[in-house]
C-alpha cells in the first residue's frame, strides 16, 4: 500500500480527532456552567431558608413575623419547583424540593404557634440537607456554603 494513500485516508480521523478534543472542553464547560448555576440556585434557596428559620426561631412568639416568613418560604418552593434543571444534578433536586418544603412546613407551623412542630419540621429540614449534598457528593458536585 502506497503511503500517500495512507496519509491522505487518516488525515480527516486525525482532523476529527483534533476536533474532539479542541470541542470537548467547551461541551464540558457548558455542561459545568449548567450545574454550576443549578448549584449555585440552590445554595441561595437554602441558605436563605435556613437563615429565615434561625431568625424566626429566637422570635418564636411573633406570629406576624412567622407568617412573612411562610409566604417567603411559600415562593421559594414555588421557585425550585419550576426551576430548570440540568441532567447531571436531576436526581439531587427532589431532596433540594424536600428541604424547602420542610422549612415551609416549620414556617406554618410557628404562624400557627406551634413550636414543637416548628422544631421538628427545621429538624427534617436540616436532615434532607445532608442527604442533598450528600446525594451531590456521589454525583460529583458540591452545593457552596450558604
Amino acid at each position: 500500500m502506497d503511503t500517500t494513500t495512507r496519509s491522505s485516508r487518516s488525515a480527516p480521523s486525525r482532523r476529527a480527532f483534533v476536533a474532539g478534543l479542541v470541542i470537548l472542553p467547551v461541551v464540558l464547560a457548558a455542561r459545568r456552567a449548567e450545574a454550576g448555576s443549578y448549584l449555585d440556585r440552590a445554595a441561595l434557596l437554602t441558605g436563605q431558608a435556613v437563615r429565615e428559620a434561625e431568625y424566626l426561631r429566637v422570635r418564636l412568639s411573633d406570629r406576624e413575623l412567622a407568617r412573612t416568613i411562610l409566604r417567603l418560604a411559600t415562593a421559594r418552593s414555588k421557585a425550585a419547583s419550576t426551576m430548570l434543571v440540568p441532567p447531571e444534578v436531576s436526581k439531587a433536586h427532589p431532596h433540594l424540593l424536600l428541604v424547602l418544603a420542610s422549612y415551609e412546613r416549620a414556617a406554618g407551623a410557628a404562624a400557627e404557634g406551634d413550636g414543637g412542630r416548628f422544631l421538628t419540621a427545621v429538624a427534617q429540614a436540616r436532615e434532607e440537607e445532608q442527604i442533598l449534598r450528600g446525594v451531590l457528593r456521589q454525583l460529583g458536585w458540591t452545593l457552596p456554603r450558604y
